[in-house]
């Protein structure tokens, strides 16, 4: 098998976890090399390996999506949520029934102002956010119906996957990864009555700004650009989606409990329980 693998974080390079894990390999007849780019990926390449975080992980999806490529995100970095496996395991998850693909949903952003970057997709969330002190008005159609206009410090269109990062934290659900839907959820809205709210992944979310301020933040996943207040974004489901390779004993349930802490109550520690 030959693999390609992404490293973020370039002190990673000299990391002895690395190390080992690139020699295991090729002692157990793996071919590798390294990519920064899409233009670095050889012919015949079976699958992606970001080596990092989740934070690394999106960066790797981006490149593995383009060229077409399954990613297994194995974990040196702190939460690893989406970057799940370890790496003494990965020689185990590569071989044959020892993992399966996840395929995962994509946001595909339209802008009224060119981007910086050509990669038009996000993984978890696309969001608007203020850059100064005063509010946004946000105004926002799904499909062709208007919703109440925001006025928050910004808003986020996440999908599935997204549930359990940014949307997570401004109050939005918990989804499964193949729920197929997206999460529009307000970021510290000023209104007391503003929930997220889920939608169809079938529908286009159209999104203006209103604010006294002349620029805003416009951020696919972690990447993040300054852009006019009058923006118009249209945000929809991208025809390609990410293959994402999982242990074969993976289970979404069990993340959120070991990796998010999913329902941890001090009263069903057996210490508490006997005391």
């Amino acid at each position: 098998m030959k693999l390609a693998y992404y490293i973020k974080n370039e002190s990673l390079g000299p990391d002895t976890g690395v190390r080992s894990l690139l020699e295991t390999l090729s002692a157990e007849g793996f071919s590798h090399y390294r990519v920064r780019c899409v233009e670095d990926v050889e012919a015949g390449t079976d699958a992606l390996l970001s080596l990092g975080g989740d934070g690394t992980f999106l960066n790797a999806s981006a490149l593995a999506v383009r060229c077409s490529l399954p990613v297994l995100g194995v974990n040196f970095g702190r939460l690893g949520f989406l970057s799940d496996a370890d790496p003494a395991d990965v020689v185990r998850i590569l071989a044959p029934g020892g993992s399966r693909i996840e395929r995962r949903s994509l946001l595909e952003l339209k802008a009224s102002c060119p981007l910086p970057d050509s990669w038009p997709c996000a993984l978890n969330e696309i969001s608007v956010s203020r850059i100064g002190a005063s509010m946004l008005g946000i105004d926002v159609h799904v499909g062709t119906t208007p919703l109440p206009t925001y006025w928050a410090d910004g808003l986020l269109v996440a999908t599935s996957s997204g549930s359990t990062a940014y949307s997570l934290s401004v109050g939005g659900p918990i989804c499964t990864p193949d729920t197929g839907v997206f999460i529009i959820a307000p970021i510290s809205p000023h209104n007391l009555n503003v929930r997220p709210l889920i939608v169809p992944q079938t529908v286009t979310v159209a999104i203006s700004l209103r604010s006294r301020d002349c620029e805003a933040v416009l951020t696919l996943d972690n990447r993040s650009y300054t852009v006019g207040s009058g923006l118009e974004l249209e945000v929809r489901l991208a025809d390609k989606c990410l293959e994402r390779i999982c242990p074969a004993e993976s289970n979404f349930f069990n993340a959120l409990r070991s990796r998010l802490l999913w329902g941890a109550d001090v009263r069903n520690s057996p210490d508490v329980l006997h005391e």
